[in-house]
């Protein structure tokens, strides 16, 4: 037996299932300015990483929000990598209120190297990102999702050095926090579930 179901038809489940298939995902923790000056800060948890060279990044959000309509205006983002430590901070950047969620989050600014958009300082890895696409998002008849795709090229990146062992990244020991379904789960990772597998030539 399967359940099957037809998404514009709804999928007779207490929760949605398509988020927590695709996941547990990494957290798009998105710093901007707007054309002021003014700080934003904001969790996404449609976000990933999309090609080596140039290394682009990604993120989805499900309205015309703050951080889009930042990157639209001044062509810049930063991405924070969200760990344990920083989770209930990170809730705390969800809010829609507007207010500068750095300051109602707690958490520390640091200065940019590359662009003017504001990192999380606390966070042991940061993305600096100049936009390259803005993409209006359809569906499959081509009307409008009413969500739209963000699309960066890293231009900086800062590494807390604790977390290079022997040149290589450790993912497991930064913590990093993913997000599951449901209205409340998140993952982590550990040592543990770590394998090796190489890849035929």
């Amino acid at each position: 037996m399967t359940h099957f179901y037809r998404p514009a038809e709804g999928h007779r489940l207490p929760h949605d299932p398509f988020n927590a298939i695709v996941g547990p995902r990494p957290i798009g923790w998105i710093g901007t300015l707007d054309v002021e000056g003014r700080r934003n800060l904001a969790p996404y948890s449609f976000f990933n990483a999309l090609n080596y060279l140039p290394p682009l990044v990604g993120f989805s959000s499900n309205a015309w929000k703050d951080t889009v309509a930042n990157c639209q205006a001044t062509g810049e983002f930063t991405w924070n990598l969200v760990t344990r430590t920083l989770a209930e901070q990170m809730n705390a950047s969800a809010t829609t209120a507007e207010v500068d969620e750095f300051d109602v989050a707690g958490l520390e600014v640091g200065e940019s190297s590359e662009i003017a958009a504001p990192r999380v300082a606390a966070s042991p890895v940061n993305f600096e990102c100049r936009v390259t696409q803005i993409i209006d998002l359809r569906t499959a008849s081509g009307e409008a999702s009413g969500s739209w795709f963000v699309v960066g090229e890293v231009v900086g990146v800062h590494i807390e050095d604790s977390l290079l062992v022997e040149g290589t990244f450790d993912t497991a020991a930064a913590q990093p926090v993913l997000r599951a379904g449901g209205p409340s789960a998140y993952f982590g990772i550990e040592v543990a579930q770590k394998f090796d597998m190489l890849r035929p030539d």
